[in-house]
């Protein structure tokens, strides 16, 4: 290449990388650009009171220090080139009235005095649209208290580098109902919880990192679909709530003291459908679900897989109907929190009970039903559910020798914690979607653009520069 075609190349390859620089994973201008712009909120105040009702605000580029308050309904547009930072006071974002909508504005440092609940964004107002946010350096991120008809979407909600404990909630909301809460994703974050507010729609958030991923708590009429919780100390739990329904959710490798895929104490009406618990140390957990005498819980159709325990429900749990689930090498694949069994639950009905991956039974006449029933006799697990610190010993001699001795002498077996009377001898089909998460962002496209174009210039520009009837050679040796 001639020192003309490097000179060349050298600038093409300057300009895209110039475009391309300024622009972080997050979608949000570099800090470098965004320096040169630092004001204080008092500007942004002035502009919402001077907007007309219900108008866009377009924030200019730039970090904006203080707490705003929100006290009119207009559209705050950040554009993703906007910071506000609280500096470690207090609550960033204040919404007082109904109607308002922000959307891409990255929020930062809010207070960490837990008593005061600093949050990112606060909303005390019905029907405000919080969209496309970056939430970082928060002890609280989102909090509704009040305000139904809301929506909460597409924002990405980091917390404070504080210990469990010490943090708040990643999304929260009291007495808010009829709210939409999808496509978040929420770290390092206490709970996304919810707190007597009635039918929500709840799908396809990410929550990690945290303690419980939702956390319900006397909250009613409510769907929670294709959301993904993975490795906090709880998936989903559920208290005092009824009529909640779970489609084709995932919680995968929640390891907390409990580790409960999905928890459910005291709760009515509970269905689950579909979904996927992977490597938890509890699958499912029932206690006390349902709680009332005419209510009827649904567990169908769900892929419960390498987990510690599959289903754990306390003895007094009824009236659970548990149908075509996939029990997969679990390590106990059901059993009693205490003494009693799960006879009150049904195993099978209309003559299809669940895949059992230890199941030794046949099927002789090849309908799909063992022709034997499930009825698991495992004196180490009778023993470890009146002593749970035995658990300590699984998959060690001890248990072994026990298991062995059982097998060896009959009478010592004990009875079976529940009946399986018509088991599945081929895993059913079960369909877990996947939460479908934004598609490739504004800025990465906008990157490889100028990449692409950059590249297509240069080539263009080096054919053409080459004598026409010329072809490029390689000496041979």
């Amino acid at each position: 290449m001639c020192p003309k075609q490097t000179r060349v190349v050298s600038a093409v390859l300057a300009a895209v990388f110039a475009v391309a620089a300024p622009i972080h994973a997050n979608g949000q201008i570099s800090q470098d650009k965004q320096s040169k712009h630092r004001m204080s909120v008092e500007m942004l105040e002035r502009m919402i009171a001077d907007a007309s009702s219900g108008s866009t605000v377009v924030i200019p580029p730039g970090t904006y220090r203080g707490q705003l308050k929100v006290r009119s309904p207009v559209v705050l547009d950040g554009q993703g080139e906007v910071t506000i930072d609280g500096e470690g006071i207090g609550t960033v974002i204040e919404i007082t009235a109904p109607s308002v909508t922000v959307r891409n504005i990255r929020v930062t440092g809010s207070g960490d005095n837990v008593t005061g609940e600093p949050a990112a964004i606060r909303v005390l107002a019905p029907a405000v649209v919080i969209e496309h946010n970056v939430i970082t350096d928060a002890l609280f991120g989102i909090d509704l208290r009040e305000s139904s008809d809301s929506v909460v979407r597409y924002n990405d909600i980091t917390g404070k580098p504080l210990e469990p404990g010490r943090r708040g909630d990643g999304i929260r909301l009291w007495w808010s109902h009829h709210c939409t809460v999808e496509d978040n994703i929420v770290r390092q974050a206490r709970d996304m919880v919810f707190w007597y507010s009635e039918g929500l729609k709840i799908s396809r958030n990410v929550v990690s990192g945290s303690r419980y991923g939702l956390h319900f708590m006397y909250s009613h009429d409510t769907t929670l679909e294709e959301n993904e919780l993975a490795s906090n100390s709880v998936g989903v739990y559920l208290m005092y709530s009824n009529r909640i329904t779970l489609i084709a959710n995932r919680m995968t490798d929640n390891r907390g003291a409990s580790g409960y895929g999905i928890g459910l104490k005291d709760c009515d009406d509970i269905e689950l459908f579909g979904n996927a618990l992977l490597a938890n140390r509890v699958g499912i957990y029932i206690d006390n679900a349902p709680s009332s005498i005419d209510s009827i819980g649904s567990i169908s159709s769900n892929m419960i897989a390498f987990n510690e325990i599959g289903l754990l429900a306390t003895p007094n749990t009824h009236s659970n109907t548990i149908v075509s689930n996939a029990f997969i090498e679990n390590e106990e694949q059901a059993a009693t929190h205490g003494r009693g069994d799960l006879g009150n639950n049904t195993f099978s009905t209309a003559g299809t009970g669940n895949f059992w991956s230890d199941y030794a039974g046949f099927d002789h006449d090849r309908d799909g039903i063992g022709d034997l029933a499930y009825a698991p006799r495992n004196l180490f697990a009778a023993i470890v559910s009146r002593e749970p610190n035995l658990r300590f010993f699984m998959h060690s001699p001890a248990q072994q020798a026990v298991d062995f001795t059982a097998r060896a002498l009959p009478e010592l077996r004990p009875q079976p914690v529940f009946i399986d009377e018509h088991p599945l001898v081929k895993a059913p089909s079960i369909d877990i979607t996947m939460p479908k998460h934004q598609s490739t962002p504004w800025h990465l496209a906008i990157v490889g653009i100028c990449l692409i174009g950059g590249v297509a210039c240069l080539g263009s520009w080096l054919y053409w520069e080459q004598p026409l009837g010329q072809t490029a050679t390689k000496d041979v040796p």
